[in-house]
Parts: structure tokens; C-alpha cells; sequence
């Protein structure tokens, strides 16, 4: 997939912006707090329907705008046409539409502009909570498998239906219980086995991107924890029932699975540094570009890459910079605030390049 044109409209500090891109390879360039990340978020949005920064809709409005609007033209390697329209004004829903056309529910959207960004804040991958992890799975297997979504969702309805009823003062309803854990258990099977066939064709990929990355020299593993794996779910869910109605909450269920990290066996929380920590989530990154590259369709994604390579060593950065100037690659979106690092790229880079500079959400092409 190629994103061809996009217009932004009173989002966050770009206020106005309209830019052809390369099909290739898009470098912006300015200080921080300039725009260059906004930029990649408008770019995120139109694939996820959401920010990836902001939690609240409201939230990307520029300061004092009343609404805020872009449009993404987009080729499919088909050669197809794609315009996606996202805008909203504030205090009222926002709305998404495909070729004019308004979808009725946005996770049909979901995995149509497959997306990966790499940024400074995927450290929270290993060093935030389970639900990080979680998190992690869930988009990349929602961008290939739109049933996924759906037992997500189904899932979570029924675990939050079941936490209000453990919340209760008096005694809840044994049958309304019975009803919403066998929802839980049914959906959540679904849901393990998804993870599960996921995380076992995931690891080869990135085993070997994290060993090309740091030359072999270090080695780490990553293994997928699920309640899911002590038996049939709906008797795991059921067996404490007792202890759930104590603490008010659901203790077992798929909503506490996690991936276990770990760097010479060792869990990486503990004994990684900053520069492994960065290395094994951007390694994680890039291992789901892989995947939903042979996944999806074999759509390539789009891969965005804000402010990368802090934090890391010359020799990692080389060998970072190798990989995603090879063919393997389809259009990349990099920022950075050092030249130096972009020119480094380019000197291995044949094909396309744009380079823009962000000035105060102003974004200008310059000359190469």
C-alpha cells in the first residue's frame, strides 16, 4: 500500500498541510515539538481510525479550531485507488469514509491500510504491564483477522459485565455469572488459540531481526503466557469464583495474558539496558512488519519511524539503517532532528526519497 497524498486540516499544531509523498522512502526533519510526529499520527489515524498518542478524539483538534479534517489518497499494489476521509467537529462523533462512502462501523476499516510505527514510546512494550503486551498482539493480529476483533470485543463486554456483578454488595445472580463466564470462555478460547498460532510463527521472525540487528552477539527469547494453557477456560474462570467476589474483579481470562521477555535468560524488565531494551522493541516492530507483510494479503505496510535512533549505539544504528534500506521494505515514513542520520540512509538508499522540513507544523520540501 502506498499513501500517495494527504491533506491535514486543524490537526494537533498542522493547521494546514498538503504533501505528495514518495513511494518510497520520506524523511522530516526539524527540532523537537516542531510537528514531525503530529505528521506521522495523521498518517497512523487513517489506518487505525484513532490516534496513537491520544486517547480522546478531542484531543488532536488544533487549540481553538472547531473541528479538524484530512484525506489520504492511496495506491494498492494492484494499482487501485483508495480515498480515505476522516474528520469531526468538536463535541461530536468523528467520521471515517471509504471512497465518499461513510462506514457503518470503523472495525471494518481496521487492516484495509496496514501500519507499523516505531517510536520512542515502544519501550512501554517491555517495560509497562502486561496490558502493554497485550496491547501489542492485538493490533498486529486485528490488522489480518477481523474475527479476532470481533471476540475481542465480545470478550471484554462480557468480562466487564461480569466484573460489575462481582462488584456488587449483595449476592449476584448465579445464572447471570454462569451466562457471562461461558461468554468469556467461549470468546477467549477463540481469542488463546489466535494468540498462540501468532506468537509461534512471530518468534522465528523476531529471533532472527533482533540477531541481525546486534550481530548474533546477544540472545533473547520471548515465550506467550496464557491462562488459556492450564486447561478448558471456562473451569479456570469458574474455579475461583470464590476469591474473585473478594477482590471485585475477574482474576483469570485471557485479559491477563503476557509475553515473557527475556535477553540470556534473564528477564529483560530486569537486566536489559536502555540501548537492548530499544533494540528488542524496535526488533519487535519490525517482526510485525514481516508478519503482516506474508499475513495481510501480502499487502505491504506502511512503516513509520519517529525519533528511532536514540539511545542506540553507532553499530546498531548502522545495522538498522541496512535493513530498512533494503528491498524488503515497501514506502517508509523516518523522522529525526539529526541530518546526519538521514543522510546515512540515503548514502545506502538508491531508489526514491522526499525530504521535508517541520517548522511549527508548517511541513516544506526541500531539495535533496
Amino acid at each position: 500500500m502506498i499513501l500517495e497524498n494527504i491533506s491535514i486540516l486543524n490537526f494537533k499544531n498542522i493547521v494546514s498541510a498538503n504533501v505528495n509523498l514518495s513511494p518510497k522512502m520520506n524523511c522530516f526533519l526539524g527540532q523537537n515539538g516542531m510537528g514531525k510526529t503530529n505528521f506521522l499520527d495523521a498518517v497512523y489515524f487513517l489506518s487505525f481510525c484513532k490516534s496513537a498518542l491520544n486517547a480522546l478524539d478531542s484531543q488532536v483538534i488544533s487549540h481553538d479550531k472547531d473541528f479538524f479534517m484530512m484525506e489520504g489518497l492511496y495506491q494498492a499494489e494492484n494499482g487501485d485507488k483508495e480515498q480515505i476521509y476522516c474528520g469531526m467537529k468538536r463535541g461530536q462523533k468523528k467520521h471515517f469514509k471509504r471512497n465518499k462512502k461513510e462506514y457503518k462501523r470503523l472495525a471494518e476499516h481496521i487492516g484495509l491500510l496496514p501500519l507499523i510505527m516505531v517510536s520512542p514510546s515502544d519501550v512501554s512494550i517491555i517495560d509497562g504491564g502486561s496490558e502493554e503486551r497485550r496491547k501489542m498482539m492485538d493490533i498486529v493480529i486485528s490488522q489480518y483477522d477481523h474475527l479476532y476483533m470481533a471476540a475481542l470485543i465480545n470478550y471484554n463486554k462480557a468480562l466487564q459485565q461480569r466484573n460489575v456483578l462481582l462488584k456488587m454488595e449483595e449476592e449476584p445472580d448465579e445464572m447471570l455469572l454462569d451466562i457471562w463466564e461461558r461468554q468469556m470462555a467461549e470468546e477467549g478460547e477463540k481469542i488463546f488459540r489466535k494468540r498462540e498460532e501468532f506468537v509461534k510463527k512471530f518468534i522465528p521472525v523476531f529471533n532472527d531481526i533482533y540477531s541481525r540487528i546486534c550481530c548474533k552477539s546477544e540472545k533473547v527469547s520471548m515465550e506467550y503466557v496464557s491462562h488459556g494453557q492450564r486447561g478448558a477456560l471456562l473451569d479456570v474462570i469458574q474455579r475461583d469464583r470464590f476469591k474473585d467476589r473478594a477482590v471485585g474483579y475477574s482474576l483469570h481470562g485471557i485479559h491477563r495474558d503476557d509475553l515473557d521477555l527475556r535477553l540470556g535468560g534473564f528477564p529483560l524488565k530486569r537486566e536489559g539496558s536502555q540501548g537492548q531494551t530499544k533494540t528488542f522493541a524496535i526488533a519487535m516492530k519490525l517482526a510485525q512488519f514481516d508478519f503482516l507483510k506474508n499475513t495481510n494479503s501480502h499487502t505491504t505496510p506502511l512503516l513509520l519511524l519517529d525519533d528511532i535512533f536514540d539511545k542506540l549505539d553507532a553499530h546498531r544504528v548502522e545495522q538498522i539503517v541496512k535493513m530498512v534500506a533494503g528491498d524488503d521494505f515497501g514506502q517508509i515514513f523516518i523522522t529525526d532532528t539529526n541530518r546526519e542520520h538521514l543522510d546515512k540512509i540515503m548514502h545506502h538508499y538508491s531508489s526514491d526519497y522526499k525530504i521535508f522540513e517541520v517548522n511549527e507544523g508548517n511541513i516544506i520540501e526541500k531539495e535533496k
